[in-house]
Parts: structure tokens; C-alpha cells; sequence
């Protein structure tokens, strides 16, 4: 399962949305940081950030499709 941690309004967020379909990334849950002090403390100067929930795996942002596939190709 994967995680985009986000903002509303985020123009970076909007990006990474965008290199996401490009990469075909599987469905993922969309986590929004507004009103949330603790991830907000987590990720807030990070976001958007893919997260590969079963392992931990982070990918900050910037990123790309084909580095996003790269990601996703790792066990």
C-alpha cells in the first residue's frame, strides 16, 4: 500500500500527481497535512512524499516517473 503525503492547494503536490500517472504507480492513499501538528512536524517541509507503507520506504519529492518506477520496482 503507498501513501502520498500532501497539501491542499500544493502546486508540488499537483506535480508529483502528475509524474505519479505518468509512472502508473498503483492505487495509493491520499494523506493531506492540513490541521494534522503531527504529521505536519513529520512533513511538512518534505511534501509530496510517496511512502511504500509495508516497508517504510520514503520518496521525497522531486521526483520523476521513471524515478518513481525505479522506486516502486524495489522489494
Amino acid at each position: 500500500m503507498l501513501t502520498l503525503f500532501q497539501r491542499d492547494d500544493c502546486h508540488l503536490c499537483d506535480l508529483a500527481l502528475a509524474e505519479l500517472a505518468k509512472a502508473r504507480a498503483p492505487e495509493f492513499d491520499s494523506v493531506f497535512l492540513d490541521d494534522q501538528p503531527a504529521l505536519e512536524s513529520r512533513y511538512g517541509t518534505r511534501v509530496p512524499v510517496l511512502r511504500h507503507e509495508a516497508s517504510g520506504r520514503e520518496l521525497d519529492w522531486p521526483f520523476d516517473a521513471v524515478t518513481v518506477q525505479a522506486w516502486l520496482a524495489v522489494e
